[in-house]
């Protein structure tokens, strides 16, 4: 599967960004779905993940309330609404795809990754 991750941009404290990330290739249902995050001099970081269906997700704790992500399997998109944004939330963000069982925080679970997409919070 080939996924390319759009959306990011420069938003100010409190703002909100949606990213996208469109995948291709093989069948786009069979894969649980997860964002990362990297910020500059630090190691990529799991921020959250969806099942096949997108019936369950699941988020790193510095997200939960603020983050949403949702996968269409009909459209092969999966997004990541950001709310309340903070100028910790900085960082190049990659969607990956996985077909490992079970709640998968670990960024080596998953074997495809889309380029990152910039997103700056300015406070």
């Amino acid at each position: 599967v080939q996924l390319q991750a759009f959306g990011g941009g420069l938003v100010q404290t409190g703002g909100s960004l949606r990213l996208s990330c469109e995948a291709s290739g093989r069948t786009f249902r069979n894969y649980k779905m997860g964002w990362f995050r990297q910020a500059p001099g630090k190691d990529r970081e799991f921020v959250a993940t969806i099942n096949r269906s997108g019936s369950s997700t699941y988020y790193t704790d510095s997200v939960k309330g603020r983050f949403t992500i949702s996968k269409d399997n009909a459209k092969n998109t999966v997004c990541l609404q950001m709310n309340s944004l903070k100028p910790e939330d900085t960082a190049a963000y990659y969607c990956a795809a996985s077909t490992v069982v079970g709640v998968i925080t670990d960024s080596r679970m998953y074997a495809y990754w889309g380029q990152g997409t910039l997103v700056t919070v300015s406070s």
